[in-house]
């Protein structure tokens, strides 16, 4: 995936080129703008990424998850 090529969105789930120390490759984006948040499908560990690293550092985009807190049991 080429930087600029996809228009990332809070809530998508990615994999990323190097593996986390927990054994997970898929993030969770928190946060967009000029840094990224992302958020450890694995261990829950959140992270600041620059964009521009973000970018070069992403193989896929995943899927996305639901929205939190919106549709839960009563």
């Amino acid at each position: 995936m080429r930087p600029g090529e996809h228009r990332f969105e809070v809530g998508e789930v990615v994999r990323l080129r190097k593996v986390h120390p927990c054994g997970s490759d898929r993030w969770e984006i928190t946060r967009t703008g000029i840094d990224f948040g992302l958020r450890c499908q694995g261990c829950g560990r959140r992270v600041m990424v620059p964009r521009r690293k973000f970018e070069r550092a992403v193989r896929a985009v995943v899927g996305r998850l639901p929205p939190r807190g919106v549709g839960g049991p009563a």
